[in-house]
């Protein structure tokens, strides 16, 4: 299905990405300027692209309310269940990540899943909307945001496994979620109908809001711990 290409190729890039930060430990430090770049269009494309659309359909306080409930599903998620992103979690040293074990391989996996899971759902639900505008913003979002989640998944994962081939296994499950996450909204589409296919978009809004939000938050903590220190 031609809706599924930007999503296959989402997840080939988070794949390769991990497998170059389980082979070039140092890499994840040198893609924070690409970080940095995709938190702040994380944070853009909700409140410009986003925010007006789902105004369109549900008024400015409904289509809010939509964005604030996937903001909010992963603020938990993030807070209370496990770091969902691996690049951008303040809680993960990756500048010291070749310590062994550093980090647990099973949640890590599994809410990158999750993660995974809602770029996928992200990218369908956008391009389900009118505006190619939209669609495309989504996905240079995810792209720019995927390859150093990419690369601190794999190299997290090589500290906590020690093998290869468990890292490429679960880096591969991680981010083949992505695809899931695409299907599920792709076929949940014609059963949804144009209202409720706004509904998708705006809990993906939420979600892009909450991971850009986190992005930049993770750099100033890093930010203003070195200048604690110095």
């Amino acid at each position: 299905m031609p809706q599924l290409f930007p999503v296959i190729f989402i997840f080939g890039l988070g794949f390769a990405g991990a497998l170059l930060g389980m082979w070039l430990e140092q890499i994840p430090r040198a893609s924070r300027v690409m970080l940095l770049l995709s938190g702040a269009l994380l944070v853009a494309i909700p409140l410009i692209l986003v925010a007006p659309e789902l105004a369109s359909q549900y008024g400015w306080t409904g289509g809010l309310l939509w964005m604030a409930l996937g903001f909010s599903a992963l603020w938990l998620t993030n807070h209370y269940v496990y770091p969902l992103c691996p690049a951008c979690a303040h809680d993960h040293n990756h500048d010291s990540c070749a310590v062994p074990l550093h980090g647990f391989a099973a949640p890590l996996v599994i809410a990158s899943g999750l993660h995974s899971f809602m770029d996928g759902w992200s990218l369908v639900a956008s391009g389900q909307q009118s505006s190619q505008a939209l669609h495309l913003a989504f996905l240079i979002g995810v792209t720019l945001h995927k390859l150093p989640e990419g690369l601190a998944l794999g190299t997290i994962l090589r500290a906590s496994l020690g093998s290869r081939w468990r890292v490429a296994y679960g880096a591969g499950l991680a981010q083949f979620m992505t695809v899931v996450g695409g299907a599920v909204a792709l076929w949940l589409a014609p059963f949804a109908g144009a209202r409720w296919s706004g509904a998708f978009l705006g809990l993906a809004g939420g979600t892009f809001l909450y991971l850009g939000y986190h992005t930049l938050e993770a750099e100033w903590r890093r930010r203003r711990a070195q200048h604690a220190l110095q």
